[in-house]
């Protein structure tokens, strides 16, 4: 006796909820690690290491000077009030840098957010060393509160010496629910 008996219908559902099964088991299982391994490879779309660089000690060149720009964006729905202290500054390779980036919850309830960093041109990822960042790590901001998170950082001297201006981006996401999600199943 066959499953479907005659019915060419059921038997044409049940293919195609067979691929779709499997079209989405290749999306969520192979591309985001063949996503990431190409722009390792490529160095391409400007990301960063989710890790803190342990510097080395090295001599502040002082020859060159290096513009970082900042941008903070929210993703869609985000309510934060999210910017950089200081949208540019100039830095030497080598020297250890500080800033920070401010953010307030304008709502009434507590939220947790995690930032996102992006770094351009892509090229210039590789010579971007964060030694901390708000970007590791959840941020919990109680309603109506405001915070300062810092950032410090190292321009490598290895950088290209084309490359005079590095934009460091950062879009902040809401994951409350998340994070809520996560606390509850402990």
């Amino acid at each position: 006796m066959r499953p479907f008996g005659d019915n060419p219908v059921a038997l044409t559902v049940a293919k195609m909820a067979a691929v779709v099964v499997l079209m989405f088991s290749f999306v969520f299982v192979v591309m985001v690690p063949l996503y990431n391994v190409l722009c390792d490879a490529l160095g391409i779309n400007g990301k960063t290491s989710g890790v803190a660089y342990e510097a080395a000690t090295i001599q502040v060149d002082e020859s060159r000077e290096i513009t970082i720009q900042f941008i903070a964006t929210n993703s869609d729905g985000m309510p934060w009030e999210f910017r950089p202290s200081q949208t540019m500054m100039k830095v030497n390779p080598g020297a250890v840098n500080d800033t920070v980036f401010l953010a307030r919850n304008p709502l009434e309830r507590d939220m947790v957010a995690q930032a996102i960093p992006s770094v351009s041109p892509a090229r210039a990822a590789e010579y971007f060393h964060k030694t901390e960042c708000f970007c590791f790590n959840n941020q919990p901001l109680d309603g109506l509160q405001s915070t300062e998170m810092p950032l410090q950082f190292i321009v490598d001297q290895d950088l290209p010496r084309d490359i005079r201006t590095i934009t460091l981006s950062y879009t902040m996401f809401d994951i409350t629910e998340m994070a809520s999600d996560a606390i509850a199943s402990r």
